[in-house]
């Protein structure tokens, strides 16, 4: 069923107004063949979003659920989620049968369809090192499509849904992902963070990393439920090996890790904050105290506000560091001043 003129607000942890034209809830596969032409958007949980306007289009949102065991042999487990499913619940029950694997990603908001389109990542381990196959609708073809690891096309903070910008023309959508989990663990401590939270333990499981990851993101990131945000707001950089040369010359302590390709990746919550903008407001909106690269909504801002401190926050690290950070969150709708 198309529902008229939805408000967008409560479907954004930014928490930011606006209206979408139509609006359509998905909860079973078969309504993907009666959905209308025209421009749309793929709706998740809503956290990597920031809403710019009211959007003249449809938003799909995405309620898919169920998530179960396809195959288990002595060397993997293959285990298929829909693409409404919470992510950190995906998470927390593959642990709870016993299958490792996701552990390093636990409490990372959004839903599981949302996790191959960013390749979401953290503390040492990306999505797509676990994603074996996506499985969506090609609203163009009219058919369903199957999308292998190597088809994604992963990279940081990538994957051929965004290349192509199907993540915002809704042509390909994600309506579950395989996993392909190891049966033969080992913890991921290669995060610095994470090893010092862990360093009393001699062999954690994968729960205890699981729970510490938990605990250290809940030190460094608001709960979008008492202040609304949409998690790390920038990527970190990655500059060629020349470049980042230059930078930690200048800047001895400037935090910059060496990638496959010869180039760096730097991080961008450090640099924002020695551009002086940590803790640091723009109207009704700014970047967290605690970790200055989380962008916050204070109340009765827009997305005008969001966007304008999103350039002066830009701004001021590409004057001082000759960078220019780009936003993870999309931007969607007509921006009304």
């Amino acid at each position: 069923m198309i529902e008229r003129d939805v408000d967008l607000a409560p479907f954004n942890t930014l928490r930011l107004p606006g209206y979408t034209k139509r609006y359509c809830r998905l909860t079973a596969a078969s309504q993907l063949a009666g959905l209308p032409d025209g421009p749309r958007f793929v709706l998740g949980g809503g956290s990597n979003l920031l809403l710019a306007g009211n959007f003249e289009g449809l938003v799909i949102h995405m309620a898919l659920t169920g998530k179960h065991l396809l195959q288990a042999d002595h060397e993997t487990v293959l285990v298929e989620a829909a693409a409404g499913e919470n992510w950190h619940d995906f998470v927390e029950w593959t642990l709870s049968q016993g299958w490792p694997g996701l552990e390093n990603l636990a409490l990372i908001p959004g839903q599981v369809g949302a996790a191959p389109v960013q390749n979401i990542g953290a503390y040492g381990l990306e999505a797509g090192e676990r994603i074996a196959e996506v499985r969506a609708w090609d609203s163009q073809a009219r058919r369903e499509v199957h999308f292998s690891r190597a088809e994604c096309r992963f990279g940081y903070r990538h994957s051929v849904f965004k290349q192509h910008g199907w993540h915002l023309d809704g042509r390909m959508i994600i309506t579950s992902v395989v996993f392909r989990l190891p049966r033969e663990w080992r913890p991921n401590l290669a995060y610095a963070d994470l090893a010092r939270e862990l360093a009393a333990d001699v062999a954690p499981s994968p729960q205890r990393v699981a729970d510490a990851v938990i605990a250290i993101r809940r030190r460094k990131l608001p709960d979008p439920a008492h202040l609304p945000n949409a998690g790390s707001f920038f990527e970190n950089p990655i500059v060629d090996a020349e470049a980042a040369r230059k930078l930690q010359t200048r800047y001895p302590d400037l935090p910059a890790y060496a990638q496959p390709d010869g180039r760096f990746k730097l991080a961008a919550g450090w640099m924002i904050e020695r551009a002086g903008w940590k803790g640091r407001d723009l109207g009704a909106v700014g970047m967290y105290e605690k970790q200055a690269l989380v962008l916050v909504h204070r109340g009765g801002g827009t997305g005008v506000d969001a966007l304008r401190l999103v350039s002066a926050v830009q701004d001021a690290v590409e004057a001082m560091f000759g960078v220019r950070l780009k936003p993870e969150p999309v931007v969607l709708g007509r921006i009304l001043e």
